[in-house]
């Protein structure tokens, strides 16, 4: 009998080991029909994208799915093409109840570490819907919010609610990363989203990074050429302007 061939798994790294698990997974609406059987209105699904890039904000996405309109192709943003992330991201605002978008910039980042800004990033999400919710289905976190929560372990893979706030959130945050590769050409930011990519990295090292570099990231604060200054920030600290200090902003909502 010939032998079969079984994959290292040892070899394959845990982003790469998520991937399989994830796309194993079914994306469906039994959490939110759980939560409706039970009297709930109004559930949000909450996800947050950008944790682990190394340029610009963390982005959190809240959405508000109406449940007599069935979505189809929903599933884990990270799982689908960027053309089809678009055309999802626009049917979901046209069908939903209610959606909105934040961000916490890489200041903020740095000042309260990325664990906090996804928090943060989540909860001024929520607070941006036009329609309040009275549960929130999320990701594996715990908001510090009065609202009823229920977490959901690879819930972007389970979870049409959180799919829909993983996509509205990303493809919001790739058109804002991809808007400053012209000012940034040395990191390729339109192709790698602000991500680590070896073409990335080799900026970081030859160029130093950017002040929308997050310092407290080992790759950019390893960097052994000294941070780019952009022109207004000499203009204001010659100037001695005191500027206050960043706070999370919500970017865009809308019904």
């Amino acid at each position: 009998m010939p032998r079969i061939a079984k994959t290292d798994f040892k070899q394959l790294s845990k982003s790469a080991l998520k991937l399989r698990l994830l796309k194993r997974l079914k994306c469906t609406t039994k959490f939110e029909r759980e939560l409706w059987g039970e009297g709930a209105q109004f559930i949000a699904g909450i996800d947050e994208v950008g944790s682990g890039a190394l340029f610009g904000p963390v982005m959190a996405g809240a959405v508000i799915l109406d449940p007599k309109y069935r979505i189809k192709g929903l599933r884990d943003s990270k799982l689908l093409p960027a053309e089809k992330r678009e055309i999802l991201a626009e049917r979901i605002k046209e069908h939903c109840i209610a959606w909105a978008v934040a961000a916490v910039d890489v200041a903020r980042i740095d000042q309260i570490n990325i664990y906090y800004a996804r928090k943060l990033a989540m909860a001024e999400a929520v607070k941006a819907l036009t329609v309040q919710p009275d549960c929130l289905l999320i990701d594996a976190m715990k908001l510090d919010l009065e609202i009823r929560q229920k977490s959901v372990i690879h819930g972007d893979a389970l979870s049409a609610s959180i799919a829909a706030a993983s996509i509205v959130a990303k493809v919001t945050r790739d058109a804002i990363i991809t808007a400053w590769d012209p000012i940034f050409p040395h990191y390729k930011l339109a192709s790698n989203k602000g991500y680590r990519s070896p073409a990335h990295l080799a900026a970081l090292r030859d160029h130093g990074p950017s002040p929308l570099h997050r310092q407290s990231f080992a790759p950019v604060w390893n960097a052994s050429v000294p941070q780019e200054v952009l022109e207004f920030m000499q203009e204001e600290e010659e100037a001695e302007i005191a500027l206050p200090e960043a706070e999370p902003e919500t970017l865009l909502q809308a019904d």
